[in-house]
């Protein structure tokens, strides 16, 4: 630690007292079929893997981790970045409007609007003076690289947009397009953003946007407040919704096979392609890998969809344990060498992801009957833990500070290197690896994650913490 970075216990620069880096990976992810391996990984994949992680063995901790305030609640960690969005959608055929609020996320996922970029004018003099003072041996000029604010990102999160073929049970289950806005219900204490920098490319491979993102050291999210329904506004009833939910539900597109093979070859779980898929027509590729980048960070990305899209299909193509009885089939037919209930745990287990399931049974298979006695023991300790009643969300005034930043070194996803950059008394220092060290220049332009902190929470623990 630098000199003139203060420490809190003179303790902690004693090397017993540190955990290095890689040690502390392979701690959070030795069970993970990604994490374990010395591959390159998503940083913000491996957050919200790491956020689970603690919220599973905090909520197993029964009362040694009791809310201070005397609650039956607990605090997680993720409770800390937790937010939810409210949805505005008006339908078009009779402008009714319905509101309807997200479950719980952890991290606010960024679009980048490169139409609303801009590049420096190449013959302004400094511009030109800066060129040759970069230039290489051979007079190569420097690549200008363009600029998109952060503010344009937000705008395009909160733009409103158009849904077209919407089913609305009020209308008898018609189709209507609808103007969706989404805005924030609560401002979490710290706000993590993840800037979408990758894009698939003509080979279909993700390559990183050569982007500079202007991100101001103090931000304000007032604006994007959500309000809920306001004088004067006509909500879609509440009966004719819930009933037509309940008695008919839209048929889903039947999701091409030979498209879902494209997806899962570029590394995502057949349950994710499933819904980019089912969410763009079920066979447009390029459409679904867009819509995956905008949802990859969704709660549910994840989770088991049915085929038809039914309540009735929903029921038939789940067990009781809540997979996908289809994937569970496919996965004993292809693999060969387990059994179904061997299968049905992996995949539960994997949260649906067939890759990961196989990957999970192969990796287990000296013991694999313990691996299996181990997860349903766990599964069950969670349960018992589970509290009773939920911890209402933070909330405050939506100002905030930038406190931290990710960045990451490389040309796309399967190489390079992360750094992380924190904020402390006013000095920025980065952790590179196990060096620490004071920064006069943080790549702010150029971070793939940013932390903010509310600034009415500075200086201010959690008091239930």
């Amino acid at each position: 630690v630098p000199d003139s970075v203060e420490v809190s216990d003179s303790s902690s620069s004693d090397p017993k007292h540190r955990v290095a880096p890689r040690m502390f990976k392979h701690v959070v992810g030795h069970d993970h079929v990604d994490f374990k391996t010395g591959q390159q990984q998503d940083a913000a994949q491996y957050f919200q893997y790491l956020l689970e992680k603690l919220d599973r063995a905090e909520l197993g901790a029964g009362d040694r981790l009791k809310s201070k305030d005397g609650s039956d609640s607990i605090l997680t960690t993720s409770h800390l970045f937790s937010y939810k969005t409210e949805s505005r959608l008006e339908c078009e055929a009779d402008q009714l409007i319905k509101y309807k609020e997200s479950p719980a996320e952890t991290m606010l996922s960024l679009r980048i609007p490169m139409s609303k970029a801009t590049t420096p004018d190449i013959e302004m003099p400094d511009l030109k003076k800066q060129k040759s003072e970069e230039s290489g041996e051979e007079g190569k000029e420097k690549k200008v690289v363009p600029t998109v604010t952060f503010e344009a990102c937000l705008d395009e999160w909160s733009a409103s947009t158009t849904i077209d073929d919407l089913r609305w049970p009020h209308l008898q289950n018609s189709i209507s397009s609808a103007t969706s806005r989404s805005r924030f219900v609560n401002f979490p204490r710290y706000l993590l953003v993840h800037m979408q920098r990758y894009e698939i490319g003509d080979d279909w491979q993700p390559r990183k946007i050569e982007v500079n993102i202007e991100v101001p050291e103090e931000i304000s999210l007032q604006d994007l407040k959500g309000t809920g329904p306001q004088d004067g506004e006509k909500l879609v009833p509440e009966e004719s919704e819930g009933g037509g939910e309940a008695t008919s539900a839209p048929a889903a597109p039947t999701v091409d096979e030979g498209a879902l093979v494209q997806l899962m070859d570029m590394g995502f779980t057949m349950n994710g392609c499933k819904r980019a898929l089912t969410a763009v027509g079920g066979s447009n590729v390029e459409a679904a890998m867009n819509w995956v980048f905008e949802h990859s960070q969704d709660p549910d990305f994840n989770d088991p969809l049915p085929e038809g899209g039914g309540a009735g299909t929903q029921e038939s193509a789940s067990s009781d344990s809540g997979v996908d009885e289809g994937v569970v089939m496919s996965l004993v037919e292809n693999l060969g060498c387990f059994t179904v209930d061997q299968v049905r745990a992996a995949v539960k287990h994997c949260a649906g992801a067939a890759d990961r399931a196989a990957d999970w049974l192969f990796s287990h298979m000296d013991d694999l009957d313990g691996a299996i006695a181990a997860l349903e023991s766990s599964a069950t300790a969670g349960a018992s833990s589970e509290p009773k009643t939920k911890p209402p969300l933070e909330d405050g005034e939506g100002k905030y500070s930038l406190v931290g930043l990710v960045s990451h070194i490389g040309k796309n996803t399967g190489s390079g290197h992360y750094v992380a950059h924190l904020k402390k008394d006013g000095k920025w220092v980065i952790f590179n690896d196990e060096k620490v060290a004071l920064s006069k220049d943080p790549p702010i332009q150029h971070a793939y994650m940013y932390l903010f902190q509310r600034n009415d929470t500075a200086g201010s623990p959690h008091p239930a913490y």
